[in-house]
């Protein structure tokens, strides 16, 4: 059986509609009539619920908040224009200049960049530590730290971390927790294993064929009793707190960083994102099953490949335990240098040479010479960069053909 065999029934019954367009409805317009004085109070005091203004929300963009939000098993969720906008509403509307942010495991080249050199010239420092490192980070939480980062599996090192225990270091210490799960829709339930915010590009295997630039961000619901949003660490949360009840991270988000940075989603890409979620659940499936497939294979021929269903991967066991629904749709290989690694892409027939990930098609690239160009040999180093180091995202190509081709790719 698909082993997200359970989300199949939730998804195409949340996109289509019973009466009138089957396909979910593009409202393609930027600002929207309130029709008296009184409604237009309500829109924007929170008390009636209908559209504002585009830049805070669209009905398109709406439903797929919806969708999202079910997956995560959130309260709610914000659409934004791309996985880097949602990484940024995430934390900017938490964060303020003194602040600090505790970033664990491999990371997406832009989410370090964002981390080491954009929020350094407003004052936010971020500490960086290895998956494994949850003493140092234990000891590395102080009265200014606001947030605590992972990806659910390291890009592209793919080093895997044990999600439940820094959730606990996290949540014992009262420092809300993001997890990156943009690799590991449906396969790994961050905010069920103790996360307070999900983040994802959809643009990736959410969305699937490369035809929709988007991201989100899922929320969990604020508690009753206690939550660690309502100690002086967030003081600047307790506003919506009073007004929004469990749903005052999603005010939040739109207040202090939608509303005023503009990060916000296109009703086209939305409804494009929820054509892709419809076939999620297979795509995944197959996927997942491949990226076995063609890395047992390629290991058994002989090459240098890095992904955790391999035995010898330091995280083998974690993998097994944790990741049972597998880690998406990548691993690496390295080739040794620039040079072989270019070889190597220039002479296969399958993969598509791009800068994306979790696309029907299986695609590939060079690190060193692309996306970590601009970084120093220490931080390379840090991120499991090497010289012949690429990048693969396994598609719906048949899996055998792909290991032919790549087998033929490395003579």
């Amino acid at each position: 059986m698909n082993r997200f065999e359970n989300f199949c029934t939730r998804f195409v019954q949340s996109t289509g509609k019973k009466e009138g367009a089957v396909s979910p409805t593009i409202t393609g317009s930027a600002s929207f009539g309130y029709g008296d004085s009184e409604t237009a109070e309500g829109i924007f005091n929170g008390s009636v619920k209908k559209p504002l203004y585009s830049r805070m929300g669209n009905p398109t963009s709406a439903q797929l908040e919806g969708i999202l939000a079910d997956m995560d098993g959130g309260v709610g969720a914000v659409a934004t224009s791309s996985g880097m906008a949602a990484t940024t509403l995430a934390t900017m509307s938490l964060l303020k200049s003194g602040d600090e942010i505790i970033s664990i495991g491999g990371l997406f080249g832009g989410t370090y960049s964002y981390f080491s050199e954009t929020l350094s010239r407003f004052g936010i420092t971020t500490s960086f530590f290895d998956v494994d490192e949850l003493d140092a980070v234990k000891g590395a939480v102080n009265e200014n730290t606001k947030i605590i980062f992972l990806e659910s599996v390291g890009n592209p090192n793919m080093r895997l971390p044990d999600i439940k225990a820094v959730a606990k270091i996290a949540n014992d210490a009262g420092v809300v927790l993001i997890v990156d799960n943009t690799i590991t829709p449906m396969s790994v339930a961050p905010l069920k294993m103790g996360a307070d915010i999900v983040v994802y590009s959809t643009t990736k295997i959410i969305s699937g064929n490369a035809s929709a630039l988007g991201g989100a961000v899922v929320f969990r619901a604020i508690a009753e009793d206690d939550d660690k949003f309502k100690t002086p660490r967030y003081a600047e949360v307790h506003k919506f707190i009073e007004k929004m009840g469990k749903m005052a991270l999603i005010a939040n988000a739109k207040k202090r960083a939608m509303r005023d940075f503009g990060m916000s989603a296109s009703a086209y890409n939305s409804y494009l994102t929820m054509l892709g979620l419809e076939t999620l659940p297979l795509r995944m499936d197959r996927v997942v099953d491949s990226v076995e497939k063609v890395v047992k294979a390629l290991n058994e021929r002989g090459l240098h490949v890095n992904h955790p269903c391999l035995s010898f991967h330091p995280h083998h066991e974690r993998y097994v335990n944790e990741f049972k629904n597998g880690c998406g749709t990548l691993f690496t290989i390295d080739m040794g240098s620039k040079e072989k690694a270019f070889a190597f892409l220039n002479k296969t027939k399958i993969a598509t040479l791009t800068a994306n990930i979790g696309d029907s098609r299986t695609l590939a690239l060079h690190m060193a010479s692309t996306i970590y160009s601009d970084f120093d040999a220490k931080t390379k180093e840090f991120l499991g960069i090497t010289e012949g180091l690429i990048r693969i995202s396994v598609g719906l190509e048949n899996p055998q053909d792909i290991i032919d081709d790549f087998l033929n790719a490395a003579k």
